[in-house]
């Protein structure tokens, strides 16, 4: 049974930027960073006004459309509540179309928000589990979404047999995700390098290949689990763990100057790697300092070059919060 929400009740949803793949760890491996978008929501009797502010504000739309909002009627379906009508705040900060998950973000906070307005009115709060779950279902694939939800470092999978194709023909059902959250060394310290140019995911996908070597792919396998070693236990592997050989260098092409500092970074033996699908690079140290060098070859090449914090799981709270701090 459905509960319809009365008009003026408010609450609010924190998640972070996430940067996804870490080089080898293709569509599995995702790491949450400390910059957070927030999303405000009032209940209304009617209709629906959204107010952009910061990145996307003046280009993305406004209207049932817009991913938030998409994102908040599917919470709301799956908790069993129905509103009359929406007021949405959203305040961005996470670069758009950068390879640092602010679709994740979007679509992670918006499911969030609905648990600041269930616990309102008793009904149940979606687990980490389900907000997962849903995430992906938008994405198409839990990196970011899970790195959103959960906070820190994370491995996440598509359940096997799960895929959302059936055999016979019928209607697909949508494909079951999971993901564990990994225990990040506190060595680890991590230095976004933002780009001012942007880059389409479809369209950096669609370079890639649809059939590998089997030795690519053995590459791959054996550094995406030496890099879950690196990121929990030894730091001083993470230069040779985060090598590729199944996306970066296939998508450089498309993204030189991201490319250039990468190889750059790397010659350094600094462990660097693209994020998500670029053209933002991050690099991942051992508790050291980005060299002189490779900041000024950033700033030189129009990156923005800072030294970020590992980012906590999605935050949802009841009421207008000026940081949304429980869930």
């Amino acid at each position: 049974m459905t509960q319809i929400l009365r008009a003026g009740l408010t609450a609010s949803s924190a998640v972070a930027a996430s940067s996804a793949n870490l080089g080898p760890g293709f569509d599995s491996l995702g790491l949450a960073l400390g910059l957070y978008d927030e999303i405000f929501v009032e209940t209304t009797e009617s209709g629906l006004k959204i107010d952009v502010e910061g990145q996307g504000a003046g280009q993305v739309p406004l209207d049932e459309s817009h991913l938030v909002v998409r994102a908040i009627h599917r919470g709301l379906a799956a908790a069993g509540l129905q509103v009359g009508g929406l007021k949405v705040t959203c305040r961005n900060v996470i670069p758009h179309s950068r390879g640092l998950g602010s679709s994740a973000a979007a679509v992670v906070g918006g499911l969030a928000v609905v648990n600041g307005l269930a616990v309102q009115v008793g009904s149940p709060e979606l687990s980490r589990d389900e907000l997962v779950q849903l995430s992906s279902e938008f994405e198409g694939h839990p990196d970011n979404a899970a790195a959103a939800v959960l906070g820190g470092a994370v491995v996440s999978w598509t359940v096997s047999g799960a895929t959302g194709e059936r055999s016979d023909g019928g209607k697909a059902c949508p494909a079951r995700y999971g993901a564990a959250q990994l225990d990040l060394h506190p060595n680890i310290r991590l230095f976004p390098a933002i780009p001012e140019n942007r880059s389409s995911t479809a369209e950096t996908r669609a370079v890639l290949p649809t059939q590998v070597p089997h030795t690519d792919a053995r590459f791959n396998l054996s550094r995406a689990a030496m890099l879950v070693v690196a990121l929990t236990q030894r730091p001083d592997l993470l230069l040779e763990a985060t090598e590729d050989r199944l996306h970066q260098s296939q998508r450089a092409p498309s993204m030189p100057a991201s490319a250039e500092y990468l190889a750059t970074l790397r010659r350094l033996n600094i462990p660097a790697v693209l994020s998500g699908a670029g053209p933002a690079v991050i690099a991942l140290t051992n508790g050291t300092d980005l060299p002189a060098q490779a900041l000024e070859f950033g700033a030189a090449k129009g990156f923005a070059v800072t030294e970020m914090s590992v980012g906590h799981g999605v935050r949802w709270s009841p009421g207008i919060a000026g940081h949304a701090a429980s869930g």
